[in-house]
């Protein structure tokens, strides 16, 4: 793994914050949107190595595609989850909570798997650098993922989608220049796999562009 190492996410459990307006209830075997952002990231576990490996190849190979469409990509729990980071300045306008068009043409490629549900969960995190106070940025961040949300909804299915506001508490480098300030404010993307993959993971085969039939 990477940058995000699976302790990394235990580490900062107690400082995630899930958006409250968007804390709808829906029907899942578990409701995805009361668990912390940890929970959402280790589950569903995946036992079955077979199938694991399945999804690890799918994964692997969805990354390499993000990649080559310029995002900044990695991988975490044994290659099973893409994570997306994008930087706010690609979303957003400063200050601003707004969703720019700039931003409407970066999470454009995201609806292919939000119209796929069940396939994946997929998790925004948005942070900030530390400038103002803790309640000023966890707001920001708080406004903007739920700006996302929001754009997302009016663009297909948010029934896989959690959105968690983290403000400054997870810096990726110190708040100590301009750079680094703007490399702190940014949007993560993390695609779980989900019971549909898992379930053409078991028959042998994972396809994005296969809807989801079972709830």
């Amino acid at each position: 793994m990477q940058r995000f190492p699976y302790i990394f996410v235990i580490a900062i459990a107690m400082f995630t914050v899930l958006c409250p307006q968007h804390l709808v209830a829906r029907e899942h075997e578990e409701d995805i949107y009361e668990l912390s952002l940890d929970e959402n990231l280790a589950t569903p576990e995946i036992k079955n190595n077979k199938q694991a490996d399945k999804i690890q190849d799918f994964q692997y190979d969805m990354a390499v595609a993000f990649k080559k469409s310029n995002y900044e990509v990695e991988l975490m729990r044994d290659d099973e989850i893409i994570v997306i980071t994008i930087p706010a300045s690609q979303l957003f306008d400063p200050n601003d909570t707004v969703v720019s068009k700039l931003g409407e043409t970066q999470l454009k490629p995201f609806l292919r798997m939000i119209n796929n549900p069940g396939f994946y969960k997929m998790l925004l995190v948005m942070h900030s650098d530390d400038t103002g106070s803790s309640e000023y940025t966890l707001n920001l961040t708080r406004q903007r993922v739920n700006a996302i949300f929001d754009w997302f909804e009016a663009n297909g299915s948010v029934d896989y989608v959690v959105p968690y506001a983290l403000g400054a508490t997870d810096p990726i480098v110190d708040n100590n220049s301009v750079e680094n300030r703007k490399t702190n404010r940014r949007l993560e993307i993390y695609l779980v796999p989900d019971k549909v993959m898992l379930q053409q993971a078991k028959k042998g085969t994972i396809n994005i562009r296969q809807k989801a039939k079972e709830k």
